[in-house]
């Protein structure tokens, strides 16, 4: 049974705005609808995943999606939600930026089969042709400049100021309504709340130029409980790209939610389905401190993002630090995954001919890396049975070699639970 769009989002928490008539509309026909991305980065971030899953549902429920690139828009830069003006990218960059994000999205939806399988286009394709004179007699006429001055990504960088560059973003994004209105039958615009101006200006030049109707559909902008912007962490995005974020640390972004923003992501961000999300916020509720939901949410978006592979190998490698891992589950995590477990962790080098002969423990600990201050300290860790060499408890008489070394170039020091670190040996 095919599901009602507009009634799936409701209880996920994923509308912000709806104009008149689009329930109406997805209601009695197949409707084509799409989602703009402008180019800005070779890879998307966790702050597209809210437009990109109302696509995932919209072609759930039988609807056709189009995900388009914004090849040219992204040659200007949109203000909304900005302070200041975008710095401008090279047409090569775009172009690179257009095809990693092209490769992402053919991952994430079914471009394949079936008369609503989704399609990329890219608005660079129709307007490189376009003469500013051609542009501003036959688009720019029908929208003033009053109505364009009232939007609120106009009206909130008055005082900051904005260029003509970014002001022309509105009327730009208006016409890729347009066309595809005019090419592809489509219909629906959907976006972040902060798009509404732009999605209601291509509703509106719809109307003036063609005398058609189109509609338009925002989600709310995701903030995390403490109010901070969603998707950033103190290093920056949550990347979709494993080479920019790594699947573990992907994993552990989602699995480091609050209990109130996991409750919240699920609903948003993953595929299940409304009884079982219940269920797991009843169970989570009765028994927060196993962080059940917070599992489950990286679980599912690990998997959804990168494989089921990734999730296992990032479940491995988080119980390297937080629970019981072994040596032979860090020896099959791969070293990027390695090195991402043990970011932050104080790290020390040593040459490894200086393991050629093996080294006693307390001079390893106390002189070639100064892990501990003075040899007494680390005499009496040892005679606590506080010190572990790649998680195994070693004793006094501990003699470190090239035998230690996992990969060929580490060594795992361990004092107590909590105090790791990490020897680089080159």
């Amino acid at each position: 049974m095919i599901k009602n769009f507009v009634e799936e989002l409701r209880w996920r928490g994923m509308i912000h705005d709806i104009m008149p008539g689009t329930e109406d509309l997805l209601n009695t026909e197949m409707v084509t609808a799409y989602v703009g991305i402008d180019p800005t980065a070779d890879s998307l971030h966790v702050g597209h995943l809210v437009s990109i899953m109302m696509l995932k549902h919209l072609q759930l429920c039988g609807h056709k999606p189009l995900a388009l690139i914004g090849g040219a828009t992204g040659m200007i830069g949109d203000p909304s939600g900005k302070s200041e003006e975008r710095k401008l990218l090279s047409l090569e960059t775009l172009q690179h930026n257009v095809e990693a994000i092209k490769n992402q999205l053919s991952k994430l939806l079914n471009f394949e089969e079936g008369v609503n399988k989704a399609e990329l286009v890219n608005n660079y394709d129709w307007t490189k042709d376009f003469y500013l004179l051609h542009f501003l007699r036959d688009i720019g006429k029908h929208l003033t400049v009053n109505y364009m001055m009232a939007k609120d990504c106009v009206k909130s960088r008055m005082e900051t100021g904005l260029s003509y560059t970014e002001f022309s973003y509105q009327l730009l994004q208006a016409y890729d309504f347009l066309h595809l209105y005019t090419n592809r039958n489509c219909k629906l615009q959907m976006g972040g709340s902060d798009q509404w101006g732009n999605i209601t200006s291509g509703t509106e030049l719809i109307r003036r130029k063609t005398a058609g109707e189109a509609y338009a559909l925002t989600c709310p902008l995701i903030t995390k409980g403490d109010g901070k912007k969603f998707g950033k962490t103190e290093q920056g995005n949550i990347w979709l790209d494993a080479k920019r974020t790594s699947p573990y640390k992907f994993y552990q972004f989602w699995l480091n939610s609050s209990d109130e923003d996991a409750e919240k992501y699920i609903k948003i961000f993953t595929l299940l389905e409304h009884e079982e999300i219940e269920t797991l916020i009843k169970a989570h509720q009765e028994a927060p401190h196993t962080r059940l939901l917070q599992k489950k949410l990286a679980e599912e978006m690990t998997v959804f993002i990168h494989s089921r592979e990734d999730y296992e190998s990032s479940l491995n490698a988080s119980q390297i630090l937080f629970g019981g891992g072994t040596l032979d589950l860090i020896k099959k995590i791969d070293e990027d995954t390695f090195l991402a477990v043990f970011e932050g962790v104080p790290r020390y080098e040593i040459k490894k001919q200086e393991l050629t002969d093996a080294i006693p423990i307390i001079d390893f600990l106390a002189e070639k890396t100064s892990v501990l201050k003075s040899k007494s300290e680390a005499r009496r860790s040892l005679k606590e049975n506080s010190i572990c060499i790649n998680k195994a408890k070693v004793k006094d008489d501990y003699l470190i070699s090239t035998g230690d070394l996992i990969n060929d170039k580490y060594i795992i020091v361990q004092k107590g639970k909590k105090n790791y670190f990490l020897i680089n040996v080159c």
